[in-house]
């Protein structure tokens, strides 16, 4: 492998952990409050992707639109697959988690509860959009931006990191500089104390997974882009994203996003070096090597009660 295709794997290995990172957020925000495993968020970010294909096929941009007309294409698809994103993980915790919450259900039946609602919408998004896959309709020319080092970096490519960086820093300032979010970290600290503090435990959930489902349907949207709309596209990023959340350390918001970065950039450098069918393996070595040296991941996690 030469410098300059070290590079170009390099910045593929951004772009895509950035991606991983913002769906990996959607599952430590939601084990920070309920100590759950939402295994069904990341058919959360496949409907995002399909929430956006649908908003760009309806306005139909045309062939290669550009300028403004570009931006306002790419800003209603990250809207629509956001908002197709917050109202299905706000389904979800409204349907199916809070009353096994309200009746003091076990972990094991939550954990069930979210593999069979997984299980739910990927079928339903099979039966209502087909299955096969859908190329997203163009929202802008993808051509050559700028270099780094000699890798080329197409606006599809700075379109996802610039939009996953933006996110992630805006949801560590939501997360750390407002009153939402002080509500957030005290759930997740001590439900049962934030309760007697007055903080409305429900409503902290409910947003709670909202902002997750926010960055899902958006990251689906944009990772929609990058390649194509399926009713399974969710399943691989979403569990290397749930094992980028475990490496940063579940539970820890950056922790996930150094998590999502690390294994993106391990992917990405595993396939010139061993092949692309190693690429998924890559990451879980990673993985498992993290585990067996520090169990509770890079960042570590703070444990609290379950809301």
């Amino acid at each position: 492998m030469s410098l300059v295709e070290f590079w170009d794997y390099l910045v593929l290995g951004v772009v895509l952990g950035s991606i991983y990172a913002v769906i990996a957020i959607g599952y430590t925000l939601v084990y920070g409050v309920l100590q759950l495993i939402n295994f069904a968020h990341s058919e959360v970010f496949m409907l995002g992707a399909y929430g956006g294909l649908i908003a760009l096929t309806v306005v139909a941009p045309g062939e290669s639109p550009s300028g403004l007309a570009s931006a306002g294409f790419v800003v209603l698809g990250l809207v629509a697959g956001a908002a197709f994103g917050a109202l299905t993980a706000y389904g979800l915790e409204k349907a199916a988690y809070r009353p096994l919450r309200r009746r003091g259900a076990p972990r094991l039946i939550f954990l069930i509860t979210a593999i069979g609602a997984s299980f739910f919408l990927y079928n339903l998004a099979g039966k209502l959009f087909g299955r096969d896959p859908l190329p997203m309709p163009a929202a802008y020319e993808n051509k050559k931006v700028l270099s780094v080092f000699g890798a080329d970096l197409n606006v599809t490519q700075l379109l996802l990191l610039a939009s996953a960086v933006v996110m992630m820093v805006g949801l560590d300032l939501v997360v750390n500089r407002t009153k939402l979010g002080s509500g957030i970290r005290a759930v997740s600290q001590d439900a049962e104390v934030a309760g007697l503090m007055g903080v409305d435990i429900d409503k902290v959930v409910s947003r709670t997974f909202v902002i997750g489902g926010l960055l899902g349907g958006a990251a689906g949207f944009l990772y929609g882009t990058f390649t194509q709309v399926k009713f399974d596209m969710g399943f691989i990023p979403g569990i290397t994203a749930f094992a980028a959340a475990v490496v940063g350390g579940i539970g820890n918001i950056r922790g996930a996003m150094l998590g999502g970065l690390m294994l993106g950039i391990v992917e990405t450098l595993t396939v010139p070096i061993f092949g692309g069918e190693w690429r998924h393996v890559g990451a879980f070595v990673v993985l498992i090597a993290v585990l067996m040296f520090r169990p509770t991941g890079i960042l570590g996690e703070r444990v609290g009660r379950t809301a």
